[in-house]
């Protein structure tokens, strides 16, 4: 059964309005997300939006802090960060979470040896360059998913040596991928599938799906998708 990641946006800027709360407000919107179906909460204080300002760290900390220090112990959480440093506040916080980097660690050299250390688990994601840039960055030699497929072979490697046992792939839809490419990767998921490590799909509400989100949550459940991030886990169908 594929695995329900509810999305919360501690932020005033993220493409979804719906989805942007903070404080009390970003708490209950996590008791409506669990009602709803989520089996985690993926929680994220910075806007990775196409044109996306970038943030401090103390920024980002500002905004998750309150929120971590209000969950309580039953509510799975993932973080969704490309900073060490928030890693390891957020572990002497709460404990163990699921880190979520759209970087796989290319953003903070740090990040990977941080994961290591504290025995975490982490989604590993592909794009190119950063919400200012990657709409430019598309072109793959030998096409996308090969380049996937290259690129995640080499990040075993990295995990393995490191020490990382537990981590997840993420294809990047919409980050330096094409409306063509993100339905292409959706269709041959299960050559991704067969490099053995469970595959997070975020597929909710980005530009490539022009609305009918629902097609490619059922495309990606179909094609064997483990995880899904999702705006509004009610509107699944699973």
């Amino acid at each position: 059964m594929v695995k329900i990641m509810g999305i919360l946006n501690l932020t005033p800027d993220s493409f979804y309005a719906p989805s942007r709360s903070s404080g009390r407000a970003a708490l209950d919107r996590i008791k409506v997300l669990m009602a709803e179906g989520a089996d985690m909460i993926d929680i994220g204080a910075v806007s990775t939006r196409p044109g996306a300002a970038a943030v401090s760290v103390e920024e980002e900390w500002r905004r998750l802090e309150p929120v971590l220090s209000g969950l309580g112990d039953s509510i799975p959480v993932s973080i969704d960060t490309t900073s060490s440093v928030i890693v390891r506040r957020a572990y002497s916080l709460i404990g163990p979470f699921l880190v979520n980097d759209i970087s796989a660690g290319e953003d903070d050299p740090s990040m990977l040896e941080t994961v290591a250390e504290l025995s975490l688990s982490y989604v590993a994601m592909h794009k190119r360059g950063d919400p200012r840039t990657m709409d430019a960055l598309c072109e793959y030699e030998g096409g996308v998913i090969a380049e996937l497929l290259r690129y995640f072979r080499d990040f075993a490697v990295k995990a393995d040596d490191l020490g990382i046992r537990e981590w997840i792939l993420d294809p990047g839809l919409g980050f330096a991928k094409t409306k063509a490419q993100c339905w292409e990767i959706l269709e041959r998921l299960p050559e991704l599938k067969a490099l053995g490590r469970p595959v997070l799909i975020g597929a909710s509400r980005k530009r490539f799906t022009e609305g009918d989100t629902q097609k490619a949550h059922a495309l990606a459940i179909e094609r064997g998708a483990d995880i899904l991030r999702v705006h509004e886990p009610s509107l699944l169908i699973k």
